[in-house]
C-alpha cells in the first residue's frame, strides 16, 4: 500500500490523532484526503476535502461513501472515552462506547469495503488500543469496546483478503491528546504514533504496536492473568 498518490479518508480528523493522520497523509503525498468529523467546520487543515460524518449514523456513513467513492485508504480513527465502568456505570455511556468503537467502525467498513474493492483493494487502518487486551478499573467500557473492535479487525481482515484489502490494527498505550488529558502516565507524541502506523501500512503489516506498553501487554496474554493484574492468591 503506497501512501503517495492514495485517496484517503480519516474519521475524527478535527483533533488528536486524527488531525495528525490528516496532516501526515498530505505530507506523504496522498492525492486527496477526506477529513471527516461530526463538525467539519472545526477542521483547520488546508488542502483537505471536508466531509460531515457521524460514524454511528448509518445514513451519514452511506452518504459519505457515496461522495468519497474514490477512496483507497480508510483510517478508522474516530473514538470516545467516557471513563465508565461496567457493573455500576451509566448504561447509556457504555452503549455509546460500543456504538462508536464497534458498530461505528463496522458501519464504515461495510460502507467502504465495496469502494476499496472497486478501487483495487487498498487498505483499512483501525486505531485500536493496548486496552484491547486488558481492563482498567475506571475505563472498562472503553476496554470492552476496544476488545470488540480488535476482534472485528481480525474478522474483516479474513473477509476482505479475497478482494486484496490490507487490514491493519494499530495499538498504543496513550498519546498526548485531549482524550488522555486526565491521564498522568507516559504519553507518546501523537505525531510519532501516526508515523509508525503509516509506516506499518506501507510495509503491509497487519498489526502495529506503537510503543513498549502495547508490546508488553500483548506479550502478557500468554501468561496467567493473575500475574498481570496482581491478583495472585485472590
Amino acid at each position: 500500500m503506497r501512501i503517495s498518490d492514495s485517496i484517503a479518508l480519516v474519521t475524527g480528523a478535527n483533533r488528536g490523532i486524527g488531525r495528525h493522520f490528516t496532516r501526515q497523509l498530505l505530507e506523504r503525498g496522498a492525492a486527496k484526503v477526506y477529513a471527516t468529523a461530526r463538525n467539519p467546520e472545526q477542521i483547520d487543515i488546508p488542502g483537505v476535502e471536508k466531509l460531515r460524518l457521524d460514524i454511528t449514523d448509518p445514513r451519514s456513513v452511506e452518504e459519505a461513501a457515496a461522495v468519497a467513492s474514490d477512496v483507497t485508504l480508510l483510517v478508522n480513527n474516530a473514538g470516545i472515552s467516557t471513563f465508565t465502568n461496567l457493573v455500576s456505570g451509566d448504561l447509556g455511556k457504555i452503549r455509546s462506547e460500543m456504538d462508536t468503537h464497534y458498530y461505528g467502525t463496522l458501519n464504515m467498513v461495510r460502507a467502504f469495503a465495496p469502494v476499496l474493492g472497486t478501487n483495487g483493494g487498498g487498505a483499512i487502518l483501525n486505531v485500536l488500543s493496548a486496552l484491547s487486551w486488558f481492563s482498567h478499573d475506571g475505563a472498562n467500557a472503553y476496554a470492552a469496546a476496544k476488545a470488540a473492535e480488535w476482534s472485528l479487525t481480525n474478522g474483516i481482515r479474513l473477509e476482505l483478503a479475497k478482494q486484496g484489502t490490507l487490514v491493519t490494527g494499530l495499538h498504543l498505550g496513550s498519546a498526548d491528546t485531549d482524550m488522555s488529558a486526565s491521564y498522568d502516565g507516559d504519553k507518546m507524541d501523537p505525531a510519532d504514533v501516526v508515523r509508525v502506523a503509516l509506516d506499518g501500512v506501507e510495509a503491509g503489516l497487519i498489526e502495529v504496536l506503537a510503543d513498549e506498553w502495547s508490546r508488553h501487554v500483548k506479550a502478557s496474554l500468554a501468561n496467567d492473568p493473575s500475574v498481570f493484574y496482581g491478583l495472585a492468591g485472590h
